[in-house]
């Protein structure tokens, strides 16, 4: 059976790198017999802000809306707006999505922020997170480019350690919606590049796509590493195995040790 993967992209400029990027994904995919499907959200004019217009009929509790709780009882009972419905129907048939964008402030632009609040936050939910999220059978990565070097988001750079950047949106967005994420496609500052090395990174982007299917996902604790009845903490044995290792379990859960190096970036850390 064919694949099929979701592109969510965000930028403005058709001549964009990020432009460029996404093209070349679209391509190298359907020369793959991917099923390609690309949300241009710019484009599109995609509502931002996530609002009690999103949800079509009355509310649960007009009077003390909570986002949250009304997006997904709105999922439930068929009356969210149309263009959220189109595009959890995009995803609904997507085995991988890929996100496609510029990093703006250490994270996704304003209108891929509102893409996530308003088309997942349905998945937010309690019982069914992480490890058990509502899309654990599907894969997600981001794809981005930076306006600086690598060496800026270093260790011992001065935007601090990529890996710290990106626990939010890989743990605390994909992570939890359930998606097995794949490594990050990472452009680095391709704008301040000679052509030879943005040309590069295009290709070295193609050939990645090549086999990306068959990558492992990063790593992240299972659900099941922690205690519901002491608030979700590490369960006692799982902390007793850790506590004599040199890295902690992950970059947010590191337990006071040194963070496990790389480990937003590459599988397998």
């Amino acid at each position: 059976m064919a694949k099929k993967v979701l592109i969510v992209f965000a930028h403005e400029s058709p001549a964009s790198f990020s432009a460029a990027a996404k093209d070349a994904a679209v391509a190298a995919l359907n020369a793959q017999d991917w099923t390609v499907e690309v949300s241009d959200l710019y484009s599109m004019k995609f509502k931002a802000a996530a609002t009690a217009e999103d949800i079509t009929g009355g509310m649960k509790n007009a009077e003390n809306f909570c986002y949250a709780d009304e997006i997904k009882l709105a999922w439930e009972e068929g009356r969210l707006v149309d263009d959220i419905k189109k595009e959890q129907d995009k995803l609904k048939e997507a085995d991988l999505v890929i996100f496609q964008f510029p990093l703006y402030w250490s994270s996704v632009p304003a209108i891929m922020k509102g893409w996530m609040d308003r088309v997942l936050g349905f998945a937010y939910a309690q019982e069914k997170r992480y490890s058990e999220g509502l899309f654990k059978d599907k894969k997600a990565m981001l794809s981005f480019t930076t306006d600086c070097p690598e060496s800026v988001y270093s260790a011992t750079g001065i935007n601090g350690d990529i890996n710290v950047t990106l626990w939010p949106l890989q743990k605390g967005i994909l992570s939890y919606c359930g998606f097995q994420v794949l490594a990050p496609q990472i452009f680095w500052d391709p704008a301040h590049v000679p052509a030879e090395a943005r040309s590069s990174m295009l290709e070295s982007w193609r050939t990645r796509l090549q086999n990306l299917c068959g990558e492992a996902p990063l790593y992240f604790a299972p659900l099941d590493y922690f205690a519901k009845e002491k608030g979700f903490q590490l369960k006692p044995e799982v902390h007793e195995e850790y506590a004599s290792k040199e890295f902690g379990l992950t970059v947010g859960i590191h337990m006071g040790k040194p963070l496990p190096a790389n480990s937003q970036i590459k599988a397998g850390v």
